[in-house]
């Protein structure tokens, strides 16, 4: 893209991340919108053994952003030795609690960390007051008092940097066939259960922009002069920051991380209000307030403690294999599958 190299040479570093970030944002955002695309439903549904449309729609995200990273990482594109989710010390112990924290803390807050800001947009008070106690927890757990515990976990059981990707104890090409695989199955989850057309564009969107996140990064490490972090959506972390920048400085410090956080709110709301979806939900007595913030706070910490969150380490880091980041998304299954069984269906 020579035409673009030459128009974005102009702008430092932080501003053309924080555009990009913006541009996945978008995407993502008015995607996950239009495909109503959740773990915590995913889930729920699979637990209780409704293979549906919900299910249907996850598949088809997981196996889009799969397959489109695999094929760029098969291709010399995306490498490995560039990933800091394949090149730094993992944790496996981070892993498994971080992701049975975070899974039932989804379940309580009715949402994970992406879709209580898809649904903040969308006018959901409820979503942004949880969202809200997410990103303060995650500070707390990065870099406040609740650091210290964090780290001691994760060091409970580490794993090396040369171990962290599932490629060195597979064939090759093992991670591109799964995702043909898993998104020929989301494929036939999405015409049994005969969900619209828009709606599975819309979860493959979510997808490509998961993979475009990726892609983009690496362009615009690929060009420019300055060091450039190659990544792709998570909002943890990017929540986190953007708050404590909001919070702590004047002017928020630009970066792909605040770019894919204010992308995805943007996306989120025009695509509520092109489809008439915006709506103001406030908490009521049968909602309850207690249990988002208790969700709320498990997310933060346990996001933090995992790497990520169930987009951040889940889809996003489950697509370059990373070990940590598939441990993390199976025990978030498990925590979800578990609190679900517990709290609300005998309550049923």
């Amino acid at each position: 893209m020579p035409a673009m190299e030459t128009l974005l040479e102009s702008w430092s570093a932080p501003q053309v991340s924080v555009l990009l970030g913006v541009i996945v944002g978008l995407l993502f955002g008015s995607m996950a919108q239009r495909s109503q695309f959740c773990l915590r439903s995913a889930t729920i549904h699979f637990w209780r053994g409704q293979f549906d449309g919900k299910l249907a729609v996850w598949l088809l995200t997981f196996g889009a952003a799969l397959l489109l990273v695999q094929l760029q990482m098969d291709s010399g594109w995306l490498k490995p030795s560039n990933i800091r989710q394949l090149t730094t010390v993992g944790s496996l112990s981070g892993a498994i609690i971080g992701g049975l924290m975070f899974g039932v803390g989804m379940i309580l807050a009715r949402g994970c960390a992406s879709r209580l800001l898809v649904l903040s947009a969308t006018g959901n008070m409820r979503a942004l007051v949880a969202g809200l106690v997410v990103t303060v927890i995650a500070q707390a757990s990065l870099r406040g008092g609740l650091s210290p515990l964090r780290e001691w976990l994760f060091q409970l059981w580490p794993l090396a940097a040369d171990r962290r990707s599932l490629a060195i104890y597979l064939p090759a090409h093992t991670g591109t066939v799964l995702g043909l695989l898993t998104l020929g199955l989301g494929l036939w989850l999405a015409r049994r259960n005969r969900i619209s057309v828009w709606l599975g564009l819309g979860a493959l969107g979510v997808g490509a922009a998961v993979a475009l996140g990726w892609f983009i990064t690496q362009w615009h490490a690929s060009w420019s002069f300055d060091v450039v972090s190659i990544k792709s959506v998570s909002f943890t972390g990017p929540s986190a920051d953007t708050l404590m920048g909001l919070i702590n400085e004047p002017q928020i410090p630009l970066s792909f991380d605040v770019g894919i956080v204010l992308g995805v709110f943007g996306g989120a709301f025009l695509a509520s209000q092109l489809g008439r979806d915006f709506a103001w939900q406030a908490f009521s007595e049968s909602t309850g307030l207690a249990r988002y913030l208790i969700g709320a706070a498990l997310m933060g910490f346990g996001g933090m403690l995992a790497g990520g969150c169930a987009v951040g380490a889940g889809i996003t880091g489950g697509s370059v294999l990373a070990v940590t980041a598939w441990l993390a998304l199976f025990f978030m299954w498990v925590g979800a599958g578990l609190t679900d069984w517990l709290v609300d269906q005998r309550t049923i």
